[in-house]
């Protein structure tokens, strides 16, 4: 397994694509009054700026010295301007006037995390100055930079207190902001693929690609299947031979189990499936796409009903590579499991499944394709003589997620057309799940499965969400701050 998990982690991208400036203030009348002050400012700068550096998460944009005058913050913003960030840290050094700070902010264009961080934790008050209290003075303008900032309409995300060295609390946030920037990064320069329509009947996923493009600044493309078939036909044997063995390493070939719909997949099995799997490759690099929801219904085993059934194991490695392919047409859940996944989260396609009273979990899972890289060991490929509720049969992706915490993200609309995100936080349990060629997990979820089940079906969310590993529910909530959307979690802490 390791092997075969390994070679998928290859071919991933590194995702750390987010853009963070950062500007660190102060108030140019100090340094004559106060020799060596600005110089000390400017090494807890250059300390906090070495730390975000180091962590990775994102690329981090440093205006040069102190912005200590209303001069100067023209100058930083204009500089802000031209590097096309996705969030702002206004590193709060000394004492600052608000307008050292807010043309910063209005010309830069992107959300604010305002931060204090003292250099020590408490100042020894009997050998105390004027200087070493301005050194400490991280604190002092937070109120007025954010009683500036609502007055503009340009509240801040975030105000993070602390101290600048041995504060975990304030670093986990701060480096959190970094990771909301790339996953925010990512979505406004997603291209997801639309090809088909959606599952005929289900009105909770129906959606207009134009609102996505809107709230998420992505680009929604709509493809034909014809134009995953014609990268089909150019597929080479060479494609095909590599695509199979991959599939042979990556995956189990379990004996049947009580499901006679479920049977063992064998070679000839995975042959059209392969290379299916290898147009597909194509399509995605073809149209740039980061993403893919797709639906056909078929009709009387026609070539496009063939193609269709057989898109399941491409779609798996598509979408373990941090290209999300949501079956059934479900844009609004593609968008959740891209956001999960760029949180490295996983974020595979779910929905309920039978609930276990006795032991006070539900089944969570799906058909169709997964993300192959939150397997609790080797996923499973089984034959299915039938997709129930689809046209076609072929192989189909089985496994249960890994043992240990969850998140749920599900991406919903309210009546007036707006985003709303619903999310759940729970753990992973171990135990059987049934052979029947699909995911599933025994997602435990507090305070109990009942209560859990009625509190997450009147938030209005829709049947399908992503599904990740570890508990993330605090960034995904800070980006929907970003977003401007509703955000409810609907597990107590």
């Amino acid at each position: 397994m390791a092997d075969s998990v390994n070679a998928l982690l290859a071919a991933r991208k590194p995702f750390k694509t987010g853009r963070v400036g950062v500007f660190s203030v102060g108030h140019y009348i100090y340094w004559p009054q106060f020799p060596g002050v600005r110089e000390k400012l400017l090494e807890h700068t250059a300390y906090f700026v070495r730390q975000l550096e180091a962590q990775g998460q994102a690329t981090i944009f440093v205006a040069d010295g102190l912005c200590d005058s209303s001069q100067r913050a023209f100058e930083i913003g204009n500089l802000f301007a031209r590097q096309q960030l996705d969030l702002l840290f206004c590193f709060v050094a000394t004492y600052t006037p608000s307008a050292h700070v807010l043309p910063v902010i209005q010309r830069a264009g992107v959300p604010v995390v305002l931060i204090a961080l003292q250099p020590s934790a408490a100042m020894d008050y009997a050998q105390a100055t004027i200087a070493l209290q301005l050194e400490n003075d991280n604190i002092t303008s937070l109120p007025e930079i954010a009683g500036a900032m609502a007055r503009s309409n340009q509240k801040p995300l975030d105000a993070v207190v602390g101290t600048l060295y041995d504060d975990p609390r304030a670093w986990n946030r701060i480096l959190a902001w970094c990771e909301v920037a790339t996953v925010w990064h990512e979505l406004k320069n997603a291209r997801i693929g639309l090809m088909g329509h959606v599952y005929e009947g289900m009105l909770d996923m129906n959606s207009d690609p134009t609102m996505a493009d809107a709230y998420f600044g992505m680009h929604v493309e709509h493809i034909e299947m014809d134009d995953l078939k014609a990268r089909i036909d150019r597929v080479t044997e060479r494609e095909v031979q590599d695509k199979l063995a991959l599939i042979e390493a990556v995956f189990d070939f379990p004996d049947p189990g009580a499901d006679p719909v479920a049977t063992k997949a064998t070679r000839e099995d995975l042959l059209w499936p392969a290379r299916v799997a290898c147009g597909m490759d194509r399509l995605v690099a073809d149209f740039g796409l980061t993403g893919l929801a797709y639906y056909y219904r078929g009709l009387d085993g026609n070539e496009f009903e063939r193609i269709h059934a057989a898109m399941i194991i491409g779609n798996s490695f598509l979408t373990s590579l941090g290209i999300p392919v949501a079956g059934e047409l479900d844009l609004k859940n593609c968008i959740a499991m891209l956001i999960v996944d760029r949180f490295g989260a996983g974020g595979s396609f779910a929905e309920f499944h039978p609930v276990d009273f006795a032991e006070d979990f539900v089944l969570v899972g799906h058909d169709g394709p997964h993300h192959l890289l939150v397997a609790d060991g080797k996923p499973a490929l089984r034959k299915l003589s039938v997709y129930h509720g689809k046209r076609g049969a072929g192989p189909s992706v089985e496994y249960k997620l890994k043992v240990g915490p969850i998140t749920m993200l599900g991406l919903t609309q309210t009546h007036d057309g707006r985003f709303k995100m619903v999310l759940a936080e729970g753990m992973s349990l171990p135990g059987p799940i049934p052979a029947t060629g699909n995911t599933n997990t025994r997602g435990k979820f507090a305070p109990d499965v009942r209560t859990f089940l009625e509190r997450w079906t009147m938030e209005g969310p829709t049947h399908h969400f992503a599904l990740g590993v570890g508990h993330i529910a605090d960034k995904i909530a800070m980006l929907a701050r970003c977003l401007g959307i509703e955000c409810v979690l609907t597990t107590p802490r």
